[in-house]
């Protein structure tokens, strides 16, 4: 620093020292004219409103920075929070910097606004912002770098211009960033994460079905024009609901209902994923990710198992099926221990299959079945337990194919054998078709299906006195 430099700061400084913590207030000019000037304040700065602080080159302050300096210049140079304990930012006017370096595991707290045009350095620590609510205020041209789940702002950033930006938002635990792209105008948005349950969540516009009740983001429109809205999800750090990705949509809240402003997913639900909106110039409301789909629960419909000339017919029917990774049948010989038989991965279309496996082993006394469903994301389900014993009268029933074609094929052993009057009925309740089916002996046994089918679901209810069927089978 030169000569000059020096006797303004002795002019215009007061300097306290206390416990080796040096303050400075400056009530008149304090300017550092190149990369060549530094000042390092080992305690607080006060910069008040009589002072004219334009810096150039290098302040690093160690505890809190007031500013009560109107119409601050940024400036070129960096301005260095780095301290050892929590430093506090507040005061009357917004302090500008050019470059920004923040540098302090303890945190920084704004009760003031804090501007940077140059590039801001997220080294350590978190940015809160006050409720007021203050702002970390990302100029235009401005950028950053270095944001983390321990690095980025718990609070409200406002960014201006007509760039691409991702806001450095996030909980106090989790960065959660979400970005606008494709900015038809310059313009001014203010953004702040929410980790609190969705407000009116319940209020859908079709298409929508679900919104995430987990997070969402409020961006306000200052100024500016239409944008995109870019938001993700991740599932180790805030849990996602179980969406489909292809049905997954961005959506907004206009005040009465949340509505879909579209946008095509990519990536898992149960790990990470992104969806961007369409352009849209609606804001000053939350935004968060929705859905034109349930996903319900994984059903095991049915489990069956029984013996079929010389081996065990296994047959499982699951509802619901997505996320599933693998099916693995159990097989026990004394009902305590189990061993696997058989692997097979799932379809994960979200709705209703049909498996089948025949077992050839020799049963000797009684053999255990059970299925074991392996879901993406480490959970397990087991259906009930059932037996077959050797040279039993086990009753074999069920439909053979499904989905079905032009004809309902049903397997019958001897011990169902009978007289059986059926009824096929869409899921509305309705009886498309009725008749009656003879099983004189164990074999398959068709029912034709009349024209009236279309593509879709429909149940198959076959019963006499002794013994009952009831099946739902997809028409192609």
């Amino acid at each position: 620093m030169n000569k000059s430099i020096w006797y303004l700061l002795f002019c215009l400084l007061t300097v306290s020292f206390a416990k080796a913590q040096v303050d400075l207030k400056n009530t008149g000019i304090l300017y550092l004219g190149s990369s060549a000037d530094t000042i390092y304040i080992n305690g607080n700065l006060i910069n008040s409103s009589t002072a004219a602080l334009s810096n150039n080159g290098i302040l690093q302050v160690k505890q809190n920075l007031v500013n009560d300096q109107a119409s601050m210049p940024a400036g070129t140079g960096s301005l260095y929070l780095n301290g050892t304990v929590a430093q506090t930012v507040s005061g009357s006017q917004v302090f500008k910097t050019y470059d920004l370096i923040t540098n302090n595991a303890g945190g920084i707290t704004l009760t003031n606004n804090l501007s940077t045009s140059g590039v801001h350095t997220f080294t350590a620590g978190l940015i809160t912002t006050s409720a007021t609510p203050n702002y970390m205020i990302y100029e235009a041209g401005s950028t950053y770098t270095g944001s983390s789940d321990s690095r980025h702002v718990f609070g409200w950033v406002k960014k201006s211009g007509s760039t691409d930006f991702a806001f450095p938002v996030g909980t106090a635990s989790y960065l959660r960033p979400v970005s606008l792209t494709n900015l038809t105008a310059a313009g001014e948005f203010d953004v702040l994460h929410h980790f609190i349950v969705t407000p009116n969540r319940y209020s859908l516009y079709d298409p929508l079905v679900y919104v995430d009740s987990a997070e969402h983001w409020t961006i306000n429109k200052i100024s500016g024009a239409a944008a995109r809205v870019a938001m993700n999800w991740d599932n180790s750090k805030i849990p996602f609901p179980n969406l489909m990705v292809m049905d997954i949509r961005a959506a907004w809240y206009d005040g009465i209902f949340w509505r879909n402003i579209g946008g095509s997913a990519t990536g898992d639900a149960l790990t990470t994923g992104n969806i961007t909106s369409n352009s849209i110039s609606g804001f000053n409301a939350p935004f968060t990710i929705g859905s034109v789909s349930f996903v319900l629960p994984l059903r095991i419909i049915s489990f069956t198992a029984g013996q079929l000339n010389d081996h065990t017919k296994l047959n499982w029917t699951i509802g619901n099926e997505l996320n599933v990774d693998h099916y693995e049948l159990e097989r026990s010989d004394d009902g305590i221990h189990f061993y696997t038989i058989y692997t097979h991965n799932p379809y994960n279309r979200n709705g209703t299959e049909f498996y089948s496996y025949n077992d050839m082993n020799i049963i000797k006394g009684t053999a255990y079945y059970r299925l074991k469903v392996y879901n993406r994301g480490s959970s397990i389900h087991y259906s009930h337990i059932v037996t077959v014993s050797a040279n039993s009268n086990t009753k074999l029933f069920y439909v053979i194919t499904n989905p079905v074609e032009d004809m309902i094929q049903v397997y019958a052993n001897t011990a169902v054998k009978g007289t059986y009057n059926y009824t096929i009925a869409n899921t509305g309740g309705q009886v498309m078709q009725s008749g009656i089916l003879d099983i004189p002996y164990a074999g398959v046994y068709a029912i034709p299906l009349r024209s009236v089918f279309a593509t879709g679901a429909y149940i198959l209810v076959l019963q006499n006195e002794d013994n009952r069927l009831q099946r739902m089978v997809i028409k192609n």
